[in-house]
């Protein structure tokens, strides 16, 4: 733990600014592939960091700082899902008076989409909508170790599941992946049988 000193407030703030801040693209892009929505994704980093700041005296100063993080930003999204399940379903009422209106709806679809592809930029679309197409536990253990580069030790500390949960879910998350991919591959012509 980090020991307490009259300059507390100060240690705290340093340790804040040197060791958790670097993490936050990591959590944003950890927590919008959690949540597929830019407002969501900020809401969870930002709940992550109140709470990081809330208990940093339960932080050991030098150790797996991004762990820690990441494995607060999973339980305050278990916590928000848990929250939005128990919530009637909202509806906006923009869209309902658009659509009342005779708009093309299709034009919705195409804006929602623009957004997540500028974010999937970084990675080839069809290997990110292989990835979003997991289930949640696969998505996350993937994100977690071939993303974020965690060990498998890290994940499991992180989920809170055996390390050999964490290579269950990676080994079939990734026989999905490349199932997936396999299809996609076919379609563009390449294929098992030596062709290009």
């Amino acid at each position: 733990m980090i020991m307490a000193q009259d300059n507390n407030t100060t240690q705290y703030e340093r340790v804040f600014e040197e060791e958790f801040l670097p993490h936050i693209d990591a959590l944003y892009t950890f927590a919008y592939h959690l949540t597929y929505n830019e407002d969501d994704a900020n809401d969870l980093v930002q709940d992550t960091y109140m709470k990081a700041y809330r208990f940093i005296d339960k932080y050991q100063s030098g150790t797996n700082a991004k762990a820690w993080l990441f494995k607060i930003l999973k339980n305050a999204f278990i916590n928000q899902y848990r929250r939005k399940s128990k919530q009637p379903t909202q509806v906006d009422y923009e869209d309902i008076t658009s659509y009342q209106e005779g708009e093309d709806d299709t034009n919705y679809a195409g804006y929602a989409d623009l957004r997540e592809e500028m974010f999937q930029s970084m990675m080839g679309d069809e290997v990110t909508n292989a990835i979003n197409a997991l289930p949640v536990k696969f998505r996350v253990a993937i994100l977690l170790c071939d993303i974020e580069g965690f060990t498998y030790e890290e994940i499991s500390k992180i989920l809170d599941i055996p390390v050999n949960t964490v290579r269950t879910r990676l080994h079939r998350a990734r026989k999905q992946l490349k199932d997936t991919l396999n299809e996609y591959a076919r379609s563009l012509g390449y294929g098992d049988s030596g062709q290009n």
